[in-house]
């Protein structure tokens, strides 16, 4: 949970502004609405008043348990206490904002915070090296990345991540790690393929906006390939690099949409580095965010539904590299 919730990815992406100013819309709703004329019987509920759970809070996954269960708008909805947390932090969520609390689910959650962690402090020149004490119960003011006084906080840098596509990070993770299965390479569609295909999409803005948004993608193209090698492989995908990324081949032109939307998780991190003005960072964060929404309606087309294990990798539950 960040320090400021007004911000893009874990995002639902629909956009620029989260998920969690959606919830804050939920939240102020629930007390104006009247009641459903029909609502079931509270026995039907998914989830009930004082269970234990685990939910979607922005890029990651908290436990969490339910105070409150309501049916309005012909759907539930759930006000959740996050454990650990002040109660200021207490929200109505939906339905899809929540899993049970089962032992396969807290391995999941597990992989996924761990993955997100992940380099948080590793191999990136900055200065934040030193960990930061949080209260328990209180908000994580510090939980962000600061370079200087005038510096950009990095809650203002989170990237909102659809929820379907944090759902797919999940599963990606259970594929790699808990399963040791591998995404099939080369990728139809590639990252090369998946950029192309956001520019024909755009390509009815004006002449200036397309230049601007072909800018921003050769510049992601330009990321991935540097990053994908350096932190956006698990271990046990190592040698599966190696044999890929032979004679010169660019990661874009083998790797696809699986890998891509790990970069989006790295991405706030990398952008603090580059020292880019405020002004140009909220415009660059806004074509994020569109292009999030573009992996998002693309979801089917672009990811795989299964991975394979390979004849010479035997199933494994390896961590993410370093």
């Amino acid at each position: 949970m960040r320090g400021s919730k007004t911000v893009v990815s874990d995002t639902d992406s629909s956009a620029t502004q989260s998920d969690s100013s959606a919830t804050k819309t939920d939240s102020d709703m629930i007390d104006g609405e009247d009641d459903d004329v029909s609502a079931p019987s509270p026995d039907s509920s998914p989830f009930s008043e004082g269970e234990k759970v685990l939910a979607f809070h922005e890029t990651q996954i908290y436990e969490a348990k339910v105070t409150k269960v309501d049916f309005k708008m012909n759907e539930w909805r759930f006000y959740v206490h996050y454990l650990g947390w002040s109660k200021n932090w207490d929200e109505w969520v939906h339905l899809d904002r929540l899993m049970k609390n089962t032992d396969e689910n807290v391995r999941k959650q597990e992989q996924l915070n761990a993955n997100q962690r992940t380099h948080k402090n590793a191999k990136l020149p900055r200065t934040s090296q030193t960990k930061q004490k949080v209260s328990r119960g209180k908000k994580r003011k510090n939980d962000s990345v600061i370079k200087d006084k005038d510096a950009i906080p990095m809650e203002d840098l989170v990237l909102q991540i659809p929820l379907t596509l944090k759902k797919q990070l999940v599963d990606d993770c259970e594929f790699i790690t808990h399963l040791g299965k591998l995404v099939k390479l080369p990728r139809t569609p590639n990252v090369d393929d998946i950029m192309k295909k956001y520019l024909d999409y755009r390509s009815k803005d004006s002449l200036k906006k397309t230049h601007s948004v072909e800018e921003i993608l050769k510049g992601l193209c330009c990321y991935f390939d540097k990053a994908l090698p350096v932190m956006l492989l698990y271990k046990n995908e190592r040698q599966q690099y190696e044999k890929a990324i032979a004679h010169d081949a660019s990661p874009s032109s083998v790797y696809g949409a699986e890998h891509l939307l790990r970069l989006f998780v790295k991405l706030p991190e990398l952008l603090l580095n580059a020292n880019i003005e405020e002004e140009t960072l909220k415009d660059l964060q806004q074509k994020l965010v569109d292009f999030l929404k573009f992996l998002q309606k693309n979801q089917n087309a672009f990811f795989l539904s299964t991975y394979h294990v390979p004849d010479d990798v035997e199933a494994s539950t390896n961590k993410p590299d370093v």
